[in-house]
């Protein structure tokens, strides 16, 4: 099998993440981690030799053996198999991804963009370089639902706090969750106000590289219901999560629909 590489565009535009952008040259620039990264989909280098982009980006995992189960399992999804590769599930901040993924229910892209950059310019820390790191949930934990008025996120304000609140207390332990059963994990995260199945999964994902979790939103139900009809996702087990990425790349494309 070819090698499967890393492409940034397919990696930091799946929905996974929403504090990077392409640059007019062509470079992606984002802040994770506290930290301000640009790079070049033809200079690599630069990820494979920095310890924390190189973690961040998760290119010690074989996705290969990944594309190669899925292809084995279901034939019929190759082509939305090739159509992925390049494709890496970001090892995130878990605090960043369970608050963004709260603040995205019934939401778009860009809005989401908008409300996390001010949420880290209201209540994150400057960094080198410029921008703000994302705020740690000690940050949001007094706030009251009037001092997040200014970010714009309507009903979602009121549930960041009660995650922000049960993370800063120790209630919600990320270290836990790494190891708990997904389905344990998975029922913790939705005792947080206004978390469901989608965002918790998103989280575990996202957030906690559980790799074997699977969130379904309208689309990948779909595609479940025409490719993989009666089968459960967890069979797949740590392909499972590229798995949600492969199923949406294909209903959307014949949807017509990208992104």
């Amino acid at each position: 099998m070819e090698t499967y590489g890393l492409s940034l565009e397919k990696t930091l535009f799946c929905g996974q993440c929403f504090r990077w952008k392409r640059e007019a040259d062509g470079s992606f620039s984002g802040i994770a981690g506290g930290r301000r990264g640009r790079f070049s989909q033809t200079s690599l280098g630069a990820i494979e030799q920095d310890p924390f982009w190189r973690g961040y980006f998760d290119l010690s995992t074989d996705y290969g053996a990944f594309c190669g189960k899925i292809e084995r399992a279901v034939p019929s999804l190759a082509e939305s198999v090739r159509a992925c590769r390049g494709l890496r599930i970001l090892r995130q901040d878990p605090w960043e991804a369970l608050c963004t993924f709260i603040l995205s229910q019934n939401n778009h892209i860009p809005r989401i963009r908008g409300i996390v950059e001010r949420l880290c310019e209201r209540f994150g820390a400057p960094i080198p370089g410029g921008g703000f790191s994302f705020p740690a949930p000690q940050a949001l934990a007094g706030c009251s639902a009037e001092e997040l008025a200014p970010l714009r996120a309507g009903f979602r304000a009121k549930y960041v706090l009660d995650a922000a609140r049960r993370v800063a207390a120790g209630e919600i332990d990320f270290d836990t969750l790494r190891v708990l059963p997904l389905e344990n994990a998975r029922a913790k995260l939705e005792e947080i106000c206004g978390v469901g199945p989608k965002v918790a999964d998103c989280t575990l994902l996202y957030g906690l590289h559980r790799l074997d979790a699977f969130p379904v939103d309208v689309w990948v139900r779909r595609a479940l219901a025409a490719y993989l009809p009666g089968a459960d996702p967890k069979e797949f087990g740590e392909a499972a999560g590229l798995l949600q990425q492969v199923l949406f790349v294909r209903i959307r494309a014949e949807n017509g629909r990208s992104g």
